[in-house]
């Protein structure tokens, strides 16, 4: 459109430069001028479109060398590995937004069980847990309730609750460390295939050649990297997730003393 523009203008400019010969020296350089402002105001968002452009050319390129890729490696193999990506990550997955949910604000939390013991009481407080999510309100729960009992019953129902709550957190982690495991064992399995396939051909020709031999090197190079990649993937989630659970006990460990602190506080006023 500017372009346009500016191609009529020059036509205009043009037309009106018969009236005078110096109206039309000046109007020349004028119109110059325009044109190349234009033009250089019409490249600037051709080469910004050029760029999504060749992004785009890229990706396809890069979609186009891994479906290659994973062709040339063994379609059996290369997706059977692909599967214990699919199911680690899923529990990866489960595992990271389970956590999170479990998070709680110990401190809020524990003012608000404090507050409720000492104007309304042990139920107030058992209420508090009971609308309070995630485990550490669940183990202040099971604590509480067992209050008539006595401090120590408290402290061991605590601390046996908390071991309940643990095993809950570190559910399914060991699917995850076997697809760790699984992923690189079928790709070192599709490794000694691609070598055996290799010899295989070698025995059918008669003759060592490097054209021979590549193909089952290439297949087997491929299946192990893929089971590589996968295992490292799965190992940093992993890692992830540990470092959660390592937090909520940490937080469970102390906000439990935090509440010992508090149901001892209060027993000594109830006597």
């Amino acid at each position: 459109m500017k372009k346009l523009f500016a191609t009529f203008t020059v036509i205009a400019m043009l037309a009106f430069g018969g009236v005078a010969v110096a109206q039309e020296a000046e109007a020349a350089p004028a119109a110059e001028a325009a044109t190349e402002q234009v033009d250089e105001t019409a490249a600037a968002p051709a080469e910004e479109a050029a760029a999504p452009a060749e992004e785009a050319t890229g990706l396809v390129a890069l979609h186009k060398t891994l479906k290659t890729k994973f062709i040339e490696g063994g379609a059996g193999f290369m997706a059977l590995t692909l599967v214990t990506l699919v199911f680690g990550l899923a529990l990866c997955i489960e595992r990271i937004i389970y956590l999170s949910l479990s998070k709680t604000n110990t401190k809020v939390l524990l003012a608000k069980i404090e507050e409720a013991l000492n104007t309304k009481g042990l139920d107030a407080a058992l209420e508090v847990c009971r609308n309070t999510r995630g485990p550490v309100a669940s183990i202040f729960y099971q604590g509480l309730s067992r209050y008539n009992e006595g401090i120590d019953v408290v402290e061991k129902t605590v601390a046996s609750y908390g071991g309940v709550q643990l095993g809950l957190l570190e559910k399914n982690l060991s699917w995850i460390t076997l697809f760790i495991a699984i992923a690189p064992s079928l790709g070192f399995l599709g490794t000694i295939i691609g070598m055996i396939e290799a010899f295989d051909k070698i025995q059918q020709v008669g003759d060592i050649s490097a054209t021979v031999v590549a193909g089952g090197i290439k297949v087997a190079l491929l299946t192990t990297l893929l089971g590589l990649i996968i295992a490292v993937i799965l190992q940093l989630f992993y890692n992830y997730i540990l470092s959660l659970i390592e937090g909520l006990v940490n937080e469970m460990e102390d906000s439990s003393i935090s509440l010992l602190d508090i149901v001892v506080a209060y027993d000594k006023k109830q006597k």
